[in-house]
Parts: structure tokens; C-alpha cells; sequence
């Protein structure tokens, strides 16, 4: 069963995923935390910052999860990829077309057969358009960007609301409006304002709409065995 989650930075969609996952066992697949690192490692090249110079350091990163640990070409890059100049160069290599289609490629091959959850801006839309459950998450820009400060505080980094606020909405921009894989919920997808709700709200929200899928899904899979028996020979 394949779960996406996408919505804007600070709209909760990143901690509701992970603990959905937990709650059902199933992987999590962190897409950001994937652009993040190649715009991390194309920071550090000493190339020219292009385009091609990121589509050639998304093609040869090797990214693995371990936990909430993220390691690129063998690196820990967990904290690494969490600074403010990392979030708003990950929106930039993010809208580059080969980046972005390399990334998808990887997307799709990590959830190959698994249960998961996979979190993003585009994953009902163009990465898993035929997942069981789909969700868009939003909320105020405010309400995110007090969320964005206080995760940005926790780690260490200090930051004025008004910046903060300056560069999601710049961020919003790019990502609504890139050429390609534009940041919109899906026409099947489930969107929730979660700008007064809680976590556990949003979680509870969430937890039910998939546990009453799942019978759903199960039944599709013994119809689809029941075909298959039909139709291959004895």
C-alpha cells in the first residue's frame, strides 16, 4: 500500500508521515531530505553552480535512510540539510528536469514492493499517482512559519518570524510554479488545513481514513488473485 503526503514547508506533513508510518509499519520515504542532499552536495562541488552540475551530482549520490539518519555518498548528512540556505537551494535543484526526473526514478524503485508512506510536493500527482491514499496538507503562512521557527530554533539556528515567513512564501512561489512537477494536491487527494489542529488531531485524521481503506484494498487483492488463478494455466 502506497500512502502520499504532500503540502507546503511548516504545514505538518514531514512528522505526521513519519509517525503514520510508525503507527502502520510501514516505511517512510523522506523525498525532501532526498533533494536536500543533492543540493547539499552541489553546494560543496567546486564546479559551476548549473544546471548541469546538479542533474551530474543527482546521478551519481547514493542516498540511504537509516531511522531518522540520512547518509549521502556515505556521508551523515542528517543535520547537514536542515539549514535555512539548504531548504531554499533544494527548491532550485528541485526544478531542474533532470534532477527531478532522477529523483522520481529513485522514488518509485524505493517503494518497489513495500508498504509506505512517502512524503513531498509531488508525490500523489507524479511519483505514485495510483496510490490507495492520497493527502495534501496546508495551512497559513503564519501558523508555518511559526512551526518552521521553532524547528529552526530547536536545532540551533536563530532566525527572525519575518524572514521566516519571506522565504516560505518564496519558496511556495517557486514550487507552485515550476515547470515541472508543480506543487498541487491531486484531484483525488485529501486536503486538511491543519492551522489549528494538533499533531495528534492531524494523526488521528489520518490513522482512520487509511484503516478504513485498507479492507478496500485487501478485497482488490483477492479479486485480482482470484483473475490471475482464472487466466494462468494450471
Amino acid at each position: 500500500m502506497i500512502i502520499t503526503i504532500d503540502g507546503p514547508a511548516g504545514s505538518g506533513k514531514s512528522t505526521v508521515s513519519r509517525q503514520l508510518a510508525n503507527h502502520f509499519g510501514f516505511q517512510f520515504l523522506d523525498t525532501g531530505a532526498m533533494y536536500r542532499s543533492v543540493a547539499l552536495l552541489w553546494l560543496r562541488d567546486e564546479r559551476q553552480q548549473d544546471a548541469a552540475a546538479a542533474s551530474d551530482v543527482a546521478h551519481r549520490i547514493d542516498i540511504r535512510f537509516d531511522g531518522q539518519r540520512v547518509f549521502a555518498n556515505g556521508l551523515d548528512v542528517t543535520k547537514n540539510i536542515r539549514t535555512p540556505v539548504i531548504t531554499q537551494s533544494a527548491s532550485v535543484v528541485a526544478a531542474i528536469a533532470d534532477v527531478r526526473h532522477h529523483m522520481v526514478a529513485l522514488q518509485r524503485q524505493a517503494a518497489r514492493g513495500i508498504d509506505v508512506v512517502s512524503e513531498g510536493r509531488d508525490q500523489g500527482t507524479v511519483v505514485f499517482p495510483d496510490a490507495e491514499c492520497k493527502f495534501f496538507l496546508t495551512a497559513s503562512p503564519r501558523a508555518r512559519a511559526e512551526r518552521r521557527q521553532a524547528e529552526l530554533q530547536q536545532g540551533g539556528t536563530s532566525i527572525s518570524f519575518e524572514q521566516v515567513v519571506d522565504e516560505i512564501c518564496e519558496r511556495d512561489r517557486r514550487d507552485e510554479t515550476r515547470d515541472i512537477s508543480p506543487m498541487r494536491p491531486a484531484p483525488d487527494a485529501l486536503q486538511i488545513d491543519t492551522s489549528d489542529m494538533t499533531l495528534q488531531q492531524v494523526l488521528g485524521m489520518l490513522t482512520a481514513i487509511v484503516e478504513d481503506r485498507m479492507p478496500m484494498r485487501a478485497a482488490r487483492d483477492v479479486v485480482s488473485g482470484r483473475r490471475s488463478q482464472d487466466v494462468d494455466p494450471p
